[in-house]
Parts: C-alpha cells; sequence; structure tokens
C-alpha cells in the first residue's frame, strides 16, 4: 500500500507532544512492513534543517489561488532517521518560516487556521506534483482535518484520488478548531455544500475537528477506553453526538513507543544503562538526577517524577488544595515542563517553599530521559489522557506510573495489588485521591519484594508499535476491500 501521513508536528524534527511522536514512529514499522509511506509536514521556523539534512527538490514551487489571492509552497526533503521514509518539508515564507515555535502563542486564531488550511491544500497538491498515489491519506487532529473534507468535497471526482481512503486520527477532542463561517471562503468551500450538522456546521461555528469525523472513511482513537469516553457527553467535548452518529467509523488503536528511542539498556542520554535484569542500576541516574534538580541523594526515599505540559487535562488542578500535604511527604518530587502560567507559579512556589519539592518550568530532552531512568515512580493525574505516552516510557525504564484511571491511562497500566500489576491506579477525580494513591505506592515502596515483582511487570511490558502497526494494516486493507 501508498500510505499518506499529514501532520503538523514529526517527531524527531518538531515536537509539542504525542502526536510528533505517533508520527514519527508509526510509518517507520509500516515501512519495515513493505509499505510506501510519506510523511507531509510543515517547514516550521524552529526546525533545524542543517541537523536533519533536510534538502530542497528542485523545480518544486508550487502556487494555490485562493480567495484573495496566492499562496506559495517549495518543497524540501529528509528520510525519517534511521529509515528510507521520505518527510516532505512545506515551505511557506508567511505561514511558517517565520514562527520558532510550532504552534505560536501569540497569533491570531483566525491566521492559525489559515496557516493549516494552506497547509493542507498544499499537501494535496504536492502528493499529485510528486505523483504519490496514496491508497491511504492519513491525517492527524484538527490541524489537518480539513484534508477528509477537501477529499470528498473539492476532490470527490478527481480520478488521481479516486482510489483513495481518508483515515482520521483524533489524538485530542479537546482541540477542535473552531472559528466563524467566513473562513469557509478563504478555504475555498462552498457554504452549500458543508455548512450543515452533517458538515462542518457546530451550533453555529465552523468545526474543523466535527467535518473530519463527518467526511472521513474511518476514524482512529488512540485508545480503546477513549472510543468509549469521547461518545459521552462528558468526555466528547461538544462533539458526543456526531461520535456516536459515526460511531461505525471509530476504531480504537493504542498508541506504541519506539523502543529504538527510548530504552534503558540503549539510551545514551542517561549515565548508566540497564536492563530489568540489572534494574537497581537505576540508581546511578537517580544520583544524576536529583544532583540537577538540586536535591539530596537518600537512597531508601523515593523519587517521584512528572514530565508533562503544565495544563487543566493534565491534572494539575489537583495539586493546589494538597500543596502543603506533598511538602510533608516522605518522598522527593521532580517537575518539568512548561504550560499555563498559574501552574507555573504553582510549582515554582512549591520549588521555593519545600525543602523535597523542584521543578524545573522548561522542557529538554535530555533531562526527560535522565527523569525517566532516575525516578522510582511517574505521576500522571490527568483529568483526561486519550493514550498518553509518558507513562509507557516510564513502564519501560522501570519507573512505575501512578496515573487517574482515564483513557489510555486505563487501558495500560495494571493497578497493584491486580495479577500483573505494573503501576498504581485511582480513579476519583480528586486531589485527596490521588493523595491516597501516592501514599499507597510509598507504602509498597517500603516492600522490597512486591516492589520489585512491580518494576519487573513494567519493564517487561510491551507496547512497541509493531503490535499497534498490526493494527493499522488490518484497518486501512479493511477499508480497502483487501
Amino acid at each position: 500500500m501508498k500510505i499518506m501521513f499529514v501532520s503538523a508536528e514529526v517527531a524527531p524534527f518538531s515536537k509539542v507532544g504525542g502526536l510528533a511522536d505517533v508520527v514519527g514512529s508509526l510509518p517507520k514499522v509500516l515501512e519495515k512492513m513493505g509499505h510506501e509511506v510519506a510523511v507531509f509536514t510543515p517547514l516550521h521556523g524552529c526546525i533545524d534543517q542543517h541537523k536533519y539534512g533536510i534538502e530542497e527538490i528542485p523545480n518544486s514551487k508550487l502556487t494555490i489561488d485562493y480567495s484573495y489571492g496566492q499562496y506559495y509552497f517549495n518543497l524540501k526533503m529528509a528520510k525519517l532517521p534511521g529509515t528510507n521514509v521520505n518527510v516532505f518539508f512545506l515551505d511557506n515564507s508567511k505561514y511558517f518560516a517565520p514562527f520558532h515555535e510550532v504552534y505560536p502563542r501569540n497569533i491570531d486564531t483566525r491566521y492559525e487556521h489559515e496557516r493549516f488550511i494552506a497547509f493542507s491544500h498544499a499537501a494535496i497538491e504536492y502528493a499529485r506534483l510528486l505523483n504519490f498515489k496514496p491508497d491511504i491519506i492519513h491525517s492527524n487532529d484538527w490541524h489537518t482535518a480539513m484534508i477528509p473534507v477537501y477529499m470528498k468535497v473539492n476532490y470527490k471526482d478527481d480520478p488521481f484520488f479516486k482510489e483513495a481512503k481518508n483515515f482520521f486520527s483524533i489524538h485530542n477532542i479537546a482541540y477542535q478548531g473552531q472559528w466563524f463561517d467566513d473562513l469557509l471562503y478563504f478555504a475555498q468551500l462552498d457554504h452549500k455544500d458543508v455548512w450543515n450538522c452533517w458538515g462542518l456546521e457546530h451550533f453555529g461555528m465552523l468545526n474543523w475537528m466535527k467535518g473530519a469525523i463527518n467526511y472521513s472513511d474511518k476514524i482512529i482513537v488512540v485508545s480503546p477506553n477513549y472510543v468509549n469516553e469521547i461518545k459521552t457527553y462528558e468526555g466528547g467535548h461538544g462533539l458526543d453526538w456526531t461520535l456516536n452518529h459515526n460511531a461505525h467509523k471509530l476504531l480504537g488503536i493504542l498508541n506504541g513507543v519506539d523502543y529504538s528511542v527510548f530504552n534503558p539498556e540503549t539510551d545514551k542520554l542517561i549515565p548508566k544503562n540497564y536492563s530489568v535484569k540489572n534494574w537497581k542500576e537505576k540508581e546511578v541516574s537517580k544520583k544524576a538526577v536529583l544532583e540537577k534538580f538540586g536535591l539530596p541523594f537518600e537512597k531508601d526515599k523515593p523519587l517521584i517524577a512528572v514530565v508533562s505540559r503544565l495544563v487543566e487535562q493534565k491534572g494539575f488542578d489537583l495539586f493546589g488544595p494538597v500543596c502543603e500535604e506533598l511538602k510533608g511527604l516522605d518522598a522527593q518530587f521532580i517537575i518539568l515542563g512548561t504550560g499555563a502560567q498559574h501552574y507555573e507559579d504553582m510549582f515554582r512556589y512549591l520549588n521555593d517553599s519545600s525543602s523535597n519539592i523542584r521543578a524545573k518550568i522548561d522542557f529538554c530532552a535530555e533531562l526527560s530521559n535522565l527523569m525517566y531512568a532516575g525516578a522510582d515512580m511517574f505521576l500522571m493525574p490527568s483529568a483526561f489522557e486519550p493514550c498518553g505516552l509518558s507513562q509507557l516510557i516510564s513502564l519501560k525504564y522501570g519507573t512505575v506510573p501512578i496515573v487517574r484511571a482515564t483513557g489510555g491511562l486505563d487501558d495500560t497500566i495494571v493497578g497493584y495489588p491486580m495479577e500483573g500489576s505494573d503501576g498504581f491506579k485511582f480513579w476519583n477525580y480528586s486531589p485527596y485521591s490521588m493523595m491516597d494513591c501516592i501514599r499507597y505506592a510509598l507504602d509498597i515502596f517500603k516492600d522490597k519484594k512486591d516492589w520489585e515483582m512491580i518494576v519487573k511487570n513494567a519493564m517487561t511490558a510491551d507496547f512497541s508499535w509493531d503490535k499497534s502497526a498490526a493494527k493499522y494494516v488490518e484497518a486501512y486493507k479493511e477499508e480497502l476491500g483487501r
């Protein structure tokens, strides 16, 4: 099969969240399975073109007419590291090149929509220009949700794309891409074709995510449990009716982990490699990460890590009411992340007012890997979590997850004392439920025999992309009738 992925971010070139990891990992495995895969992504100003060997493709200038004039793209290319997968970077001097963030914070919302409308339109046209005739066009999240709409409306009679099936992945239903319907004019979509409840209209607003759900042939949701959650009033963020109407299209497939990147046996970013056979060598990384955060090493004191975007979804509302209790625990905490100002301020306060909690309001891949390796436990109290990658990485590093049982966290973690337990779970979205679960984990940490069992279960859990990729291929073939 020829498979075309379109995404706003692709690891390792550009990364904000788990979307980048999925689109940077899944194509690798699909290629190994014998499929021809191409990835299309914007050339963001933050991408290090020299580092990744990104080169311009000659004679690749593309001009697209739109309602207010024209926009122009050039095409550049590199290989996904360690593979023959072509990654095509769409270069635009107005919409992407000037910005040193994937999602610039201080730009107008309409302008953000224009950026991704232009990108999505250009990605379709570049597939034709490259003569890459896809069997599958796989779009991801609202930034590329225009593609299935375009394919079923503006390109429905185009012979080049006639056989292509449109897949759309929901990585996070909360981000839907909503704006006023005047944007349809810019997008070159006829109001009468798409402005209804079966199209893009959502309570008087244009909603790209809704459009992708309605127009796609198949919708991949990034964990089985999240499929059920988003069909509820509480979890659907306003799209529960649309999702239930399209329930026959929904398929939950867990994300995987790229163990060529996240593996304590081979990780070059940690001071000493280790495996399940000598997992206690984690202590070397523990000493190193504590030094980085300015905390003393205490052999029998558990270290709990948080690596996350500091946003409401990730459960940081739970910390405020129990700040003083966290300070009093016989454990150390290290936090790494950036996000909403009030969460950043809260963690700065904890950093400055406690002897056992340190926070770095930053993001650094090298430090995050050291935290995965050096911590004893990894805390993820998410309000909702479509799949989650951090808990899967922490399992591999023998860092026991403490999670709220929601979405992919509930799918992937077996809570102690269940058979095969590899972590700890709490259900109620409450600061006191979180604290009870942390205290329970700290108590079990003292039981060396049980703790070793949990760590070994965690490190031997298999969430490689091989399993998930096979399910993607099965879904692709089923949709193509093969």
